[in-house]
C-alpha cells in the first residue's frame, strides 16, 4: 500500500517528530537551492524533477536516503562523501541528527548543473530511475501508524 500523503507537506506530517523535522530540513533546503524544481510524491518518495526526475528524498526508520539521477554527480563525490552507494545512485545519512545540509546543497547544485548542462539530451526516465534506485512497490508500503497509549495518573482517577 503507497502512502495517502499527496503532496511531501502532507507526506512529512504523516512522520514521527525526529524523521519529519529531519526529512523537512532536506526538502526545505532543496526547495531553496533548486529554483524551478517541481516537487511531487511517488512511490512513497519525495520526487524533484526538472526535465524529468533528477532527485528524490527517502526517509527510513533510522536514515535518510538521497537518491540522484545524474551518475556523474554520484562518479565526483564518491570518496569526498561517507556512505555513498554509486550501484543505486543514492547517498544515505544515518544520523538524523546530524544532516550535513552543506554537503547535501552541494549534491543538489552540482545535480542540477549537471542536468542544465545535458539540454536536448536524452533524460533518464521514471521507470529507470526507480529501477536504478531499487525502489519496488513493497518498498513504497506506508510505515504503520504511530499508536500512542496515554496511562492516566493516579491522581487523575481519585
Amino acid at each position: 500500500m503507497v502512502p495517502a500523503a499527496t503532496t511531501v507537506g502532507g507526506y512529512l506530517q504523516s512522520l514521527p517528530n525526529d524523521r519529519r523535522v529531519a526529512m523537512a530540513r532536506v526538502c526545505s533546503m532543496i526547495r531553496r537551492s533548486a529554483r524551478g524544481v517541481r516537487e511531487s510524491m511517488r512511490f512513497g518518495l519525495a520526487f524533484y524533477e526538472l526535465d524529468g526526475p533528477i532527485f528524490a528524498v527517502e526517509s527510513h526508520e533510522k536514515s535518510l536516503i538521497l537518491y540522484l539521477a545524474e551518475k556523474s554527480v554520484i562518479d565526483d563525490f564518491e570518496g569526498k562523501i561517507k556512505h555513498i552507494n554509486p550501484d543505486r545512485c543514492c547517498i544515505e545519512f544515518p544520523d538524523l541528527n546530524c544532516l550535513p545540509l552543506d554537503v547535501v546543497e552541494k549534491v543538489v547544485r552540482a545535480s542540477l548543473a549537471s542536468r542544465r548542462a545535458r539540454k536536448g539530451q536524452e533524460m533518464p526516465t521514471q521507470a529507470d530511475l526507480v529501477a536504478l534506485w531499487g525502489i519496488s512497490e513493497k518498498d513504497a508500503e506506508a510505515a504503520p501508524p504511530i499508536v500512542r497509549i496515554t496511562i492516566p495518573r493516579e491522581e487523575d482517577q481519585q
